[in-house]
């Protein structure tokens, strides 16, 4: 059965990562824009993943006291009977967790990440081919423009007013503000952005 892709907020939150190698220094790299606390507890720890901001490194083996607190939890030791018993232990405690290629015992998976400012497009083939997802993400980036963080980051900034001068339809409104800045760019023109408010034609 396919998995749901829930988009979950990590800011702040709790994570551990069991492992201190290159999937574990991938799996943080691929975290760390999206905020959470992230703890990595290894016998060895690779030094790019030693020098990441916001990483608390600790050099020793995973124990189970480690997951006490812990929002989520990502299983990347180079042992995978290891990786199967932090998993299981996370289950028991009710923490999400992935364990690295062991789709089985993950009660997530990690898509293929398009990301750009505030959007977020996760690809996923349930673990039944992390190529397909790649090709597909590949062809996915592709079709976003270039500016569409900045995009985002302007829209959001309109909201307000939109609000506070827009009773009702405001949906209508939203739809043409994305579509002008598509055509004009951002920032738009304040008379046009008068004109969509008003529910005019703009020029």
């Amino acid at each position: 059965m396919a998995y749901f892709p829930f988009f979950v907020d990590l800011a702040g939150k709790s994570g551990l990562i069991a492992g201190g190698g290159t999937v574990a220094l991938g799996k943080a790299r691929r975290l760390l824009p999206y905020g959470p606390r992230l703890t990595v507890a290894a016998p060895e720890i690779l030094p790019e993943l030693e020098a990441l901001p916001g990483v608390e490194t600790l050099k020793m083996p995973f124990r189970p006291e480690l997951l006490e607190g812990r929002f989520f939890v990502i299983a990347a030791t180079d042992a995978p009977e290891e990786n199967r018993r932090v998993a299981a232990l996370c289950k028991e405690r009710g923490i999400l967790v992935n364990a690295a290629d062991d789709r089985e015992a993950c009660a997530f998976l990690f898509p293929a990440l398009v990301r750009q400012g505030e959007l977020s497009i996760g690809v996923s083939t349930g673990g039944a081919s992390p190529s397909a997802a790649v090709w597909m993400k590949e062809r996915v980036a592709a079709q976003v423009p270039e500016n569409f963080g900045a995009l985002l980051e302007y829209l959001a900034g309109l909201r307000p007013r939109v609000r506070a001068l827009v009773p009702a339809r405001r949906g209508a409104v939203f739809s043409r503000l994305f579509d002008a800045c598509l055509e004009r760019g951002v920032p738009l023109p304040e008379d046009v952005v008068m004109s969509i408010l008003r529910e005019e034609e703009p020029e």
